[in-house]
């Protein structure tokens, strides 16, 4: 049982345990919407980003965008064959291995249904597993029978991982806490901050497929400042070297300075850890290779952008075990809080 009465178990529950994969995000979307605290303004795109605002009374107006995507990895539906098993395509980038021997979830547009990637029985396994095991080897088997499965089950039909949001110790764990952990995070700012600027909240979609929805709100909206929100690796465990760690639980919200996708505004990132300290919150440093995050999206899409990010460490990436502290992700909702609190219009624009 986790001990932080900052933290709210339910909300992020009800945000990891909503199935939302790359471009279907429509039952994580109606969660957001009916958690945002009282906001000036709400709409959606053509996309599905969510963006809600926040007028602040600062004159000239200066405005922040804060973005957290929405959408975890899924799998789409590419045939079912005369005997109801179903074969997949990816969406979002997939270690294979994650879904061998584990309970899934087809979702048409009447129902859902259960199902489950098989595995070799252990009796034969190292006679018949193949060398590579890839998503062409991984097919969804729902029970049905044959016939019916082929009425009832269809090409384009969706399928997420099984994994409901479960407490270990002072983390939690489940399928898609990257990014449903930024959601978090966003709308527990929202609630808690009282800025003097004016700040749209964005939840957005199609990260997971190429930083899709940034990249259009980045068209739409034209602020002065961005801030996002992600999961970071985490990889402080047996059999990695510790020079690929990235981050570690518990040690606090992660300060990105680098992605695969970003280098951040040196500014910001100094403001960011300024406040950290006169906050007394716990803050890490966080440089990646190897990771793409909806900051690159913001960054000069419809024109250059100061940015600065913000990340929770995630252990187990990409998989029906996902791996956060909680006291990392009350130190994200208390650092965006304090900053956006404290953010009084300054030009963050390199000399």
């Amino acid at each position: 049982m986790t001990t932080n009465a900052a933290f709210d178990f339910d909300l992020l529950a009800r945000l990891t345990d909503s199935p939302g994969p790359a471009g279907y995000e429509d039952r994580v979307r109606e969660v957001v919407r009916d958690e945002l605290p009282a906001v000036d303004a709400v709409r959606t795109d053509a996309m599905g980003n969510v963006v809600a605002t926040v007028h602040g009374s600062a004159t000239p107006e200066y405005e922040v965008l804060v973005a957290a995507h929405m959408d975890e990895i899924g799998l789409i539906v590419s045939d079912v064959d005369d005997d109801g098993f179903l074969s997949v395509a990816p969406l979002g980038g997939w270690n294979p291995d994650a879904l061998r021997g584990h309970p899934v979830t087809v979702h048409t547009r009447e129902d859902d249904y259960e199902g489950v990637v098989g595995i070799n029985a252990a009796h034969t396994a190292a006679d018949e597993a193949p060398e590579e095991w890839t998503l062409d080897d991984a097919h969804v088997f729902t029970g049905l029978d044959p016939e019916e499965a082929n009425q009832r089950l269809g090409v384009g039909d969706i399928v997420t991982l099984d994994s409901d949001l479960r407490e270990l110790g002072e983390c939690v764990s489940g399928s898609s806490l990257d990014n449903r952990a930024g959601v978090y995070v966003l709308l527990e700012a929202a609630r808690r901050a009282d800025p003097d600027v004016t700040v749209h909240y964005a939840a957005t979609v199609q990260e997971e497929v190429g930083l899709r929805g940034a990249t259009a709100l980045g068209v739409d909206i034209d602020p002065d400042l961005v801030v996002a929100l992600d999961g970071t690796l985490e990889q402080s465990y047996p059999g990695i070297d510790s020079s690929n760690a990235i981050s570690k639980l518990g040690d606090g919200v992660g300060i990105k300075r680098k992605d695969a996708s970003v280098i951040t505004t040196p500014a910001v990132v100094e403001r960011f850890e300024s406040v950290a300290e006169n906050h007394d919150i716990t803050f890490q440093r966080e440089v990646s290779w190897n990771i793409g995050t909806d900051t690159g999206g913001l960054q000069n899409t419809g024109g250059a952008r100061p940015v600065g990010a913000l990340s929770i460490p995630v252990r187990y990436h990409h998989s029906a075990v996902e791996t956060a502290n909680v006291n990392d992700v009350a130190a994200a909702v208390s650092l965006l809080t304090a900053f956006l609190n404290t953010e009084d219009g300054k030009d963050y624009t390199p000399n």
